[in-house]
């Protein structure tokens, strides 16, 4: 499966993931996503964002992501923006 290198930015998976911090992620080709991986996906208010959040909840075709930082005001997640389209991913961490 192809792989991916991300650079991580802000604070909002903390203390999972730094600000700055390099992962590599598999390119996702429609494998199954569980609960607790960390995806890469498009911002769904806007096409020019991307985010890395864990996966919450998985409902069918749509996934629920939070950051790991504790503090709620950190990020921008499903609780902000509601479940995110499966199609809206773009790779899963390794």
């Amino acid at each position: 499966m192809e792989k991916l290198h991300v650079t991580i930015r802000g604070t909002s998976m903390l203390p999972s993931l730094k600000d700055g911090q390099d992962i590599i992620c598999t390119v996702y080709c429609g494998q199954e996503i569980s609960v607790g991986q960390v995806v890469i996906f498009t911002h769904p208010f806007d096409n020019n964002i991307t985010a890395a959040k864990r996966v919450k909840i998985v409902n069918d075709d749509k996934l629920f992501v939070e950051g790991d930082n504790p503090d709620p005001l950190s990020s921008d997640d499903s609780h902000n923006f509601g479940y995110i389209e499966i199609s809206s991913v773009i790779a899963v961490a390794d």
